[in-house]
């Protein structure tokens, strides 16, 4: 028996989601007196996969055929649920993101097996399995029992805490057999914007609302966002407005973000806003109405006017990094 985990790459590359996911598996199987094994799917070098070894892992199982270049949730489902049943893993892991969206789903039919999505707390109990995932667009928990054999879950973004273990982990090929299957879907081309951090990567989003009047008086955010290393956001009116790109836009019809430290300013905190932060770990609110709906949701809170205390707060971190 095993825990399996996909660690998904971008680029080659592992994020600290990819981190979090082990340290979750690494800390259930010590509960569950089983082992941790790590699958990674695409070209990806040694000296990356051995960063899985750092939280714990052991075993490292690698895909690198030429079928699983570009996603394929077909693909995919195809490999993982292999390379499951050959390790005997009694629970699968992965992130609850647009990949773990489109790959969950169907491994769970693939395999028979029963599915928690969001999942942000440790199992309440292993025999009956039952955890905790996120429900309501995160305003609420449901309390979830897996009652088959093989379980899926899909961690929440940000809801547990990186544990270093560092151990000698062994990199083997998975040895799965996909030859002749094509992805259903083809990329052509790709076009990144290089110099911007990816809303959906940072650690710290400077988002606004249309309490900052205007797209003029947005430079005291860009300039608190790059300060922190952090990205910008917005909600929906500024979107819709055209103050900000849409590709800013937070909520439940725009991006689902979990970062550390969401800032949100000059934003009501409407149901909708709320639905796609709500994973955020501090949320730190500034507004001129005190009784908006944005501080019942923050764990800080200014009450006063953004034009004023932005530029100060600006001042505050220059001084504070220079110190």
């Amino acid at each position: 028996m095993s825990v399996l985990v996909y660690t998904e790459n971008w680029d080659g590359e592992f994020k600290k989601l990819s981190f979090e996911l082990i340290s979750f598996a690494v800390k259930l199987a010590e509960e569950m007196q089983t082992e941790v094994v790590a699958l990674s799917v695409g070209k990806t070098k040694d000296e990356e996969l051995k960063k899985l070894s750092q939280y714990g892992v052991k075993r490292i199982l690698k895909v690198e055929n030429e079928e699983v270049d570009q996603f394929d949730p077909q693909i995919y489902a195809k490999v993982l649920s292999e390379v499951a049943a050959r390790e005997q893993a009694s629970l699968v892991v992965m992130a609850d993101n647009n990949t773990g969206k489109a790959l969950a789903p169907r491994l769970s039919v693939r395999m028979k097996a029963a599915l928690a999505s969001g999942v942000s707390s440790m199992p309440d109990s292993l025999s009956p399995f039952v955890i905790k995932t996120r429900a309501f667009s995160g305003n609420a928990f449901a309390v979830t029992e897996l009652p088959t054999e093989v379980k899926i879950v899909t961690i929440a973004q940000n809801s547990f805490d990186l544990e270093e273990k560092p151990s000698e982990a062994v990199i083997e090929d998975a040895g799965v057999d996909i030859s002749g299957m094509k992805p259903k879907t083809v990329v052509k081309e790709v076009e990144k914007q290089t110099d911007q951090l990816l809303l959906t990567d940072a650690e710290i989003v400077v988002s606004g609302g249309r309490g900052m009047r205007s797209a003029e008086n947005w430079a005291p955010i860009e300039e608190l966002a790059s300060l922190m290393n952090g990205a910008t956001a917005c909600s929906r009116p500024v979107s819709d407005e055209g103050w900000r790109p849409h590709e800013e836009h937070t909520g439940q019809t725009g991006k689902v973000i979990s970062p550390n430290v969401y800032f949100a300013i000059g934003i009501s905190g409407a149901t909708q806003h709320l639905a796609g932060v709500s994973g955020s770990k501090y949320i730190i609110a500034i507004n001129n109405d005190k009784e908006a709906p944005i501080f019942d949701a923050a764990q800080y809170g200014i009450v006063g006017d953004a034009s004023k205390i932005l530029p100060k707060l600006v001042d505050a971190l220059k001084k504070a990094k220079s110190a």
